[in-house]
């Protein structure tokens, strides 16, 4: 399930602190083959090896640990320990079970999941088949459009999510909506899910994972049930899958698809799809079907710029909530350029940092946080200095030289050139940009790079030029 791979971080912030209050043996007695097993709702549980540990756990030290990931997630959350002496996978279903149930009395978790979507859990299956025809989120979290961050990135697909919303199987149909993982595709489907449930909360509505309709038509082949799996997909009114590239390749659930698809756009349901790639881009996904997605609208979402990346930080920010001095938010935006899962987990990272340790976030641990969350890839100072060094090379103008006072002809030329890289291949803000060239102003800078771009369109020789020493720096 989403988000385990976070909560297994912090709790073992969480358990380290533990470990410096109560002593290393108390600890490992107690916390140490505690692990977290899911996350659902608002309720995390987790497990143990022993019966009496489980006993212990749950009277003495649940409370504690409860205030200790509520105030690190911003919002209250109840905790189970469960034993594994006994079998893991009926105690774990179980709770995912009922978790499932109480759910359906309203929030957030209803607004994307319908209660007739459940059905007996049957015996082995795992929590991704607890409903036929639905997954649940990670968080209980609202996404609607109000806390979606629009920018220049993603202003397109929200307007078509929103007039969809608004107009279901009347403006765009299909929606096809496609970028890489973790620029907010599928808080747009919730979006959308949520705005119809406002306007009619009787409204049939199916979200799903594209493998999980694999999976799901799967087992209902193999339970002899594929007639109630196609009564349930075909008489929806909205159909929502996420991830819709899984289905490529797999011959049967193409067929499958291709016939819902086909009953749905003909009872003027509405279909909306995402996809980390636009169709026809899509290996091995049948032409049949390609077509049929580009009957409606395509929309794409693409990596967050400076200014949206600045504004999420913020949001993300006060959501946990945490103060982060402006310095820090700058070099989080310039170096968090990835995607929106990379900004959340630096502000969950940081957020943790600041709660265990109970400091203030500075720019040493911001720059801890950020070593980790490259995963190797270099940070933007490291970049900045291949540009100058490739300027150097290509036109034999020394960094100091660039940043200096001069205005001589082939040092302004280098200047811009500098100026133009460096916000091209690291999309640092134009102060910042103003700052690593001696100190100008972020108007200086602007013009700098309206001067190469204006070259550029008048030059094609000098394009390719500019061309080549991107993908050269890059490549370096």
């Amino acid at each position: 399930m989403a988000y385990i791979d976070d909560m297994g971080r912090l709790w073992d912030m969480i358990r380290e602190d533990l470990v410096k209050e109560m002593g290393k043996d108390i600890a490992e007695l107690w916390f140490g083959e505690l692990k977290v097993q899911s996350f659902t709702g608002n309720t995390l549980i987790m497990s143990v090896c022993s019966d009496f540990r489980s006993m212990v756990l749950n009277a003495k030290y649940k409370q504690d640990l409860e205030k200790r990931f509520s105030a690190f997630l911003g919002f209250d959350i109840s905790i189970r320990v469960v034993s594994t002496e006994k079998k893991e996978e009926t105690s774990v279903r179980d709770l995912l079970a009922e978790d499932i149930a109480s759910e359906g009395s309203g929030g957030a978790s209803e607004q994307q999941h319908t209660s007739h979507d459940q059905e007996k859990i049957p015996q082995g299956t795992e929590g991704s088949h607890l409903q036929l025809g639905s997954t649940l989120p990670a968080f209980n979290f609202v996404y609607n459009f109000d806390n979606f961050i629009v920018g220049s990135s993603n202003k397109f697909a929200h307007a078509a999510c929103l007039a969809v919303a608004n107009f279901p199987a009347q403006s765009y149909n299909p929606l096809f909506i496609y970028g890489p993982s973790g620029l907010g595709k599928t808080h747009l489907l919730y979006a959308i899910t949520t705005k119809l449930k406002e306007k009619d909360p009787d409204i049939k509505i199916i979200y799903i994972k594209g493998e999980d309709f694999t999976n799901q038509m799967i087992e209902s082949l193999s339970r002899q049930e594929i007639k109630e799996f196609r009564e349930k997909y075909r008489s929806c009114d909205v159909l929502l899958i996420d991830d819709i590239q899984f289905i490529a390749g797999k011959i049967a659930t193409q067929e499958e698809f291709f016939h819902t698809f086909n009953a749905l756009y003909e009872n003027g349901k509405q279909i909306i799809l995402t996809s980390d790639r636009p169709p026809r881009e899509i290996k091995t996904l049948e032409d049949r079907l390609i077509t049929r997605f580009e009957w409606g609208l395509i929309a794409d979402i693409q990596p967050p710029d400076f200014e949206l990346r600045t504004a999420i930080l913020k949001r993300k920010a006060e959501q946990v909530p945490i103060t982060i001095p402006d310095d820090v938010l700058t070099f989080l935006a310039e170096n968090l350029r990835s995607n929106i899962r990379q900004i959340e987990g630096a502000i969950k990272k940081l957020g943790a940092m600041s709660f265990l340790s109970g400091s203030q976030i500075t720019m040493e641990a911001a720059r801890t946080c950020i070593s980790a969350l490259l995963g190797g890839a270099e940070p933007v100072n490291v970049t900045v200095d291949k540009i100058f060094a490739s300027v150097y090379k290509k036109y034999d103008i020394k960094r100091e030289d660039i940043v200096g006072e001069s205005r001589t002809k082939d040092i302004a030329s280098a200047r811009h050139i500098t100026i133009y890289l460096i916000r091209r291949i690291t999309d640092m803000s134009l102060p910042s940009i103003g700052k690593i060239i001696g100190g100008r102003d972020h108007s200086t800078v602007k013009s700098s790079i309206e001067a190469i771009e204006k070259r550029m369109a008048q030059n094609p020789v000098f394009r390719a030029e500019m061309d080549d020493m991107v993908k050269e720096i890059k490549g370096s």
